[in-house]
């Protein structure tokens, strides 16, 4: 028998990993500015402010707006998720091992980029703590959240994103407005972006439940935000190395990748907080 695995395996194994890393290992992936860093260390963001529009006076120099520039820079960081795979153990088992590691070790990288992208956005400037006495309350929160970010001016595009705790989740799906179709148009309608990821649009804003932004104690920071004011930083994708171990008659897979996430823009979003451990309203 061979001692070294098949570089036809070794090719499946790595597009498994990378293809459900893409499919379901991470959920803010397509919620961020994504940025691969070629022949350098690190990505650089450039930040332009506002120009104002002034009069003058007849024969007088036109006023200049001075715009203000600035650069936001992030240095990706190398993580690893390595596992060993005995030869004999594969004798052992009735289940493809093959995709139960394809999914824990895509799932891990995959929970180390939202992880990034979410500790990033905690650095939001503007917070809004929700009403939990009626429905009604809840909603006009949720309407005084999307009021600070146009009084902000953040774009309406299709590009604002609510990533919700699965508490926020349930507070929504109290509401006819978020649940029932004939609020939403065809377009609105749920769709996916993975495996196990359902979006909805709503208000202008793509709605996507994550564990990720639960509290660890009674109060959550579910996150409503443009998806430009957070940058993330590809210094190198999912990749797979599979190595022989004659010492130990095993397979080493290991996974890494190079990534950080920014926040580019403070003023891009809201954290809205809510008591987990109030009940759902009745009315």
């Amino acid at each position: 028998m061979t001692t070294t695995i098949t570089q036809a395996f070794a090719k499946q194994y790595s597009d498994e990993v990378h293809e459900t890393y893409q499919r379901g290992g991470s959920k803010l992936r397509n919620a961020s500015r994504t940025q691969t860093v070629v022949d350098a260390a690190d990505v650089t963001w450039q930040v332009v402010g506002r120009g104002t529009a002034t009069t003058k006076g007849r024969n007088t120099l036109v006023p200049l707006m001075d715009v203000a520039h600035s650069s936001i820079t992030a240095t990706p960081v190398d993580y690893y998720a390595g596992v060993w795979v005995d030869r004999l153990d594969l004798l052992k088992t009735n289940i493809d091992e093959r995709a139960v590691l394809t999914r824990a070790s895509a799932w891990a990288l995959g929970r180390k980029s939202d992880e990034l992208l979410l500790t990033s956005l905690a650095g939001l400037a503007t917070s809004k703590t929700f009403g939990v006495a009626s429905k009604g309350h809840f909603r006009n929160s949720i309407l005084e959240s999307l009021e600070a970010l146009n009084n902000a001016d953040v774009e309406d595009d299709g590009d604002r994103w609510a990533i919700v705790s699965p508490r926020f989740w349930s507070w929504l799906m109290l509401l006819p407005e978020f649940t029932n179709a004939d609020y939403l148009s065809d377009a609105e309608l749920p769709y996916k972006t993975g495996r196990f990821m359902v979006v909805r649009h709503w208000l202008g804003v793509n709605w996507l439940q994550h564990s990720g932004v639960s509290g660890i104690g009674a109060t959550s920071s579910s996150l409503l935000y443009h998806r430009f004011c957070v940058g993330h930083a590809i210094g190198c994708e999912v990749t797979t190395d599979i190595s022989w171990h004659g010492d130990r008659q095993a397979h080493f897979i290991n996974h890494y990748m190079s990534q950080a996430a920014t926040l580019i823009d403070s003023a891009g979003g809201v954290k809205m907080s809510l008591d987990e451990t109030a009940a759902l309203a009745t009315s």
